[in-house]
C-alpha cells in the first residue's frame, strides 16, 4: 500500500498539468493574501469574517474549482491501470484494497501537501494559520479526491471518466450552494451528501464529510474487488 501511495504522489507532481495546477493554487494564495487589506478597507466585515478574509480566496477556488482540478489530475487513476492491462501485474504483487487504498492516499497527499504550502504562503501575510479553516479545506478535498478514485473505478474507459469529470467538476458546486440554500423539499434532503452544507456552518460538523468520502472509498473497494482485470 505504502509503495503505491508513493508512486501515486511522485507521479503527480511529474507533467505541466500538475505544474500549471500547482501554479493557479499557489497564485491564488499568494494575491488573495496580498490584496486582502484592500478588501478589508472597502468592504464592511463581521470580526470573524475580517480574521479570514486572508484565505477567502482560496477557499473560493477550492470550492468552485477543486473537483476539476483534482479530476483534471487523477480521473484516471484506476481505469487506466486497467485500461493498459497494468493492473494484471500489479494484482498478482499487491491486493486490489492496498491498490486502491495506496493510490488515494497518495492523491490525498499531494493535495494535502499543495494545501500546506499555500496556508504557509497565506500566513505570511495573516501572521497566523486559521487551523479550522484549513481543516475544513482537507475534508473537502478529501471529498473531492474520494469522487475521483470512485468514478474511476465505476466507468472503466479513462476518456469517459475525463468527460464525466468535468461536467461534475462544473455541477456540483452549483448543486452544492442550490440544495443547501433551497427550500424545496425535493432536493433539499441532498444537501446531507454534500459538503458544501457541512462547510457553511461554524461548528465541526464538516468532520462528517470525511465519513461521507471513506464511505465513497470503501464503495470503490467493493466494486475493485469484483471487477475483472
Amino acid at each position: 500500500m505504502f509503495v503505491m501511495c508513493k508512486r501515486e504522489f511522485v507521479s503527480l507532481f511529474k507533467g505541466i498539468k500538475s505544474i500549471i495546477m500547482i501554479g493557479i493554487l499557489f497564485a491564488v494564495s499568494y494575491y488573495s493574501a496580498k490584496f486582502s487589506s484592500f478588501l478589508f478597507s472597502t468592504m464592511e466585515l463581521k470580526a470573524s469574517e475580517a480574521e479570514d478574509i486572508h484565505t477567502i480566496g482560496l477557499l473560493v477556488v477550492i470550492l468552485l474549482l477543486g473537483q476539476l482540478f483534482v479530476f483534471g489530475l487523477s480521473h484516471d487513476t484506476i481505469n487506466r491501470e486497467i485500461h493498459e492491462r497494468t493492473m494484471r501485474f500489479l494484482v498478482t504483487r499487491v491486493s486490489r484494497s492496498s491498490i486502491l487504498l495506496g493510490k488515494f492516499l497518495g492523491i490525498w497527499m499531494f493535495w494535502c501537501v499543495c494545501l500546506v504550502v499555500s496556508f504557509l504562503l497565506v500566513s505570511i501575510y495573516s501572521k497566523k494559520i486559521d487551523l479550522f479553516i484549513f481543516s475544513q479545506t482537507v475534508s473537502l478535498v478529501t471529498y473531492q479526491v474520494a469522487i475521483a478514485v470512485l468514478l474511476s473505478v465505476l466507468i472503466p474507459r479513462p476518456g469517459f471518466t475525463m468527460f464525466l469529470g468535468n461536467i461534475l467538476g462544473l455541477l456540483l458546486p452549483i448543486l452544492g450552494f442550490w440544495t443547501t440554500f433551497s427550500q424545496n423539499g425535493w432536493v433539499n434532503w441532498v444537501k446531507f451528501f454534500i459538503p458544501f452544507y457541512y462547510l457553511e456552518r461554524d461548528d465541526y460538523t464538516f468532520l462528517i464529510i470525511f465519513g461521507l468520502a471513506g464511505l465513497m472509498v470503501l464503495v470503490a473497494a467493493a466494486v475493485f474487488k469484483r471487477r475483472e482485470c
